[in-house]
């Protein structure tokens, strides 16, 4: 049997940028507890699975993920096969997946990430199957360090907090992810410091609704107030932060955005329908009116804000006329981008609950569609508008191609920009560098070194 500091891991996650954070901070204790990252399950001795609930799709790719590895597991038997997040994290979903998936030897959820080393040696030593889903959330860990591990510094995500109380019909969130439970900002600040240091140049403030960051707080100290905490923190250059209910955008904030430079003018705004009857099935908590009379204050103060949203079709009960309210609010708003999703029922949600899905397959299928028709076109007109300027790029990634590097990055709005040409006259990657747009898709920009031929 081999020692836990010998072993070889690898992870894979579905969902949200909070399970992207939250497999970082796996990664990062299980290499504290001596193991080596690999890429392929061949390699693998321990496989770490995060998984998502937010739509069936996903829930569907994880049985079939696990059904792969168990298969796998039979010519390869020490291979551990470890499966947690907001999936498991659903009532008896362990158990089912526990008797369906003899191969599965840890199950865990989304309150107890922080006992995978603990779990792992159970399994490992012990020979046990475990099942540890905590039903409640038992506060936050902040004593146990957690937050300050990173697998890459440039550009890192800060959990500021957790869970829900928004209760959106068709969201499942509020269940897996518990009450909302906000971060102490002292610790968040210790951390962004600490990432500060190590060379983090922007952040990213995660949480399942950050706008109501500190209403758990017996003191009065919210979002706003975090905010221009962080902007003071030397070495942090770009602030971002998501995800934002339009219930809780205030005024407040949006001067604090459109008063200091490192926060990106980028603010993600999750409309999710048009017609304010759907709206209103949906537990938005605001009508179409409302919603569009805040996009226009923010585009007021904040100029060159970019917009980007989530949009469900196919809600229960919606009609072609109410579809129609969403494509005028799209056309109204002009989203530089939008996630645009077909709606699937969730076990344990009001809208599953409540309402019959009563819209064809196609139907939906045929409303996607022309939404994304209509956000593509917008999509592009937008990113036209930005042929031959220059504008600040930071440069996050860089590939090897035909032995040359190949160098992009995002842009204070958030756009992905590839930098075209070979010579660059040195490393790139870190840097903040000016870049002259000279091309423009849907999705990214293409763009030269300012003064570079």
């Amino acid at each position: 049997m081999k020692k836990i500091e010998d072993l070889k891991y690898m992870t894979q996650t579905w969902g949200c940028q909070m399970n992207e954070r939250d497999t970082e901070m796996i990664q990062c204790m299980l290499e504290d507890m001596g193991m080596k990252e690999v890429d392929n399950v061949d390699e693998a001795d321990l496989v770490v699975l995060i998984t998502c609930c937010v739509r069936e799709k996903a829930e569907h790719k994880v049985y079939a993920r696990l059904g792969e590895l168990s298969k796998i597991k039979r010519s390869k038997s020490d291979l551990i096969i470890a499966v947690g997040g907001c999936m498991t994290q659903q009532e008896e979903v362990g158990e089912r997946i526990k008797k369906r998936f003899s191969g599965v030897d840890i199950i865990f959820g989304t309150h107890n990430i922080d006992r995978i080393p603990e779990l792992i040696k159970r399994a490992l030593l012990k020979k046990e199957r475990v099942l540890e889903v905590w039903e409640k959330e038992k506060g936050i860990p902040e004593e146990r360090n957690i937050y300050k591990k990173r697998k890459n510094f440039l550009k890192s995500k800060v959990i500021i907090s957790y869970g829900c109380n928004n209760f959106c019909s068709y969201c499942i969130v509020p269940f897996v992810r518990g009450r909302e439970r906000s971060r102490k900002p002292e610790a968040i600040i210790s951390e962004i410091e600490y990432l500060a240091e190590n060379g983090c140049v922007e952040v990213m403030l995660l949480g399942q609704n950050v706008n109501s960051y500190g209403k758990d707080f017996r003191e009065q100290f919210d979002f706003s107030d975090l905010l221009r905490r962080v902007v003071e923190i030397k070495g942090i250059e770009r602030i971002r932060f998501m995800t934002s209910h339009p219930k809780d955008f205030s005024n407040k904030l949006i001067k604090t955005i459109a008063d200091f430079k490192k926060i990106c003018n980028h603010i993600h705004l999750p409309v999710q329908a048009g017609s304010n009857k759907i709206l209103k099935n949906m537990n938005r908590v605001y009508t179409q009116e409302e919603y569009l009379s805040l996009v226009s204050k923010i585009k007021t103060h904040i100029p060159g804000v970019s917009i980007t949203t989530d949009i469900i079709v196919g809600f229960p009960g919606e009609t072609r006329e109410d579809f129609h309210q969403t494509l005028k609010v799209v056309k109204e708003v002009e989203f530089d981008n939008a996630y645009m999703f077909i709606y699937s029922p969730r076990q344990g949600t009001l809208a599953a609950e409540k309402y019959e899905d009563n819209i064809p397959l196609e139907e939906k299928k045929e409303r996607l569609q022309e939404l994304m028709e209509l956000q593509n076109k917008i999509s592009l007109k937008i990113n036209k508008k930005l042929l031959g300027k220059n504008i600040e790029v930071l440069i996050d990634s860089v590939e090897e191609k035909d032995g040359k590097k190949v160098y992009s990055g995002r842009t204070e709005t958030n756009k992905i920009v590839n930098i075209q040409g070979n010579d660059f006259g040195g490393e790139l990657y870190g840097t903040f560098q000016n870049v002259e747009i000279i091309s423009a898709q849907t999705w990214s920009l293409g763009g030269k070194l300012s003064g570079s031929g």
